[in-house]
């Protein structure tokens, strides 16, 4: 996990697949949506699993953590960028920064952005006071088409 690159991934060259915004009772459909368009990317089923942990953990995050809301685009260029947006009062990323170091659970949590670190390719976080993102690649296929 490195800290967040501000680059949009449109002026990166990124397309964007899908933008939608979730709450507690639509996760699920979003994360859906978002396998669809892995599978249509061609991304492996190994990675396919992986990824969507990640995307489940961060979209969880963002319901529990980050206001109750939040919104997921999911951008497409040699591999899958999903940014998962929320408005909640962030968090000092500082923690999270240390990829092999596995976080004390807490009452509150704890292991939630540390596992989707460890299966997504990168993570990375920009939070303040406005919000947080969540940046998660997933590498695909050389031949993925969406």
């Amino acid at each position: 996990m490195t800290q967040f690159d501000p680059t949009d991934p449109a002026v990166a060259g990124y397309t964007l697949l899908l933008k939608a915004a979730f709450d507690r009772a639509t996760v699920a459909a979003v994360r859906h949506q978002v396998g669809a368009f892995a599978r249509r990317c061609r991304m492996s089923m190994d990675s396919l699993d992986d990824f969507l942990v990640a995307v489940n953990e961060a979209m969880t995050n963002a319901v529990r953590h980050g206001g109750g809301t939040g919104q997921l685009l999911l951008w497409r260029d040699g591999a899958l960028l999903c940014q998962i947006v929320d408005h909640g009062p962030g968090f000092d990323a500082t923690p999270y920064l240390r990829p092999h170091r596995r976080p004390q659970p807490s009452p509150t949590g704890g292991m939630g952005l540390w596992l989707a670190q460890q299966a997504s390719d990168d993570l990375r976080i920009h939070s303040d006071a406005t919000g947080t993102t969540i940046s998660i690649s997933g590498s695909l296929g050389s031949s993925g088409e969406p």
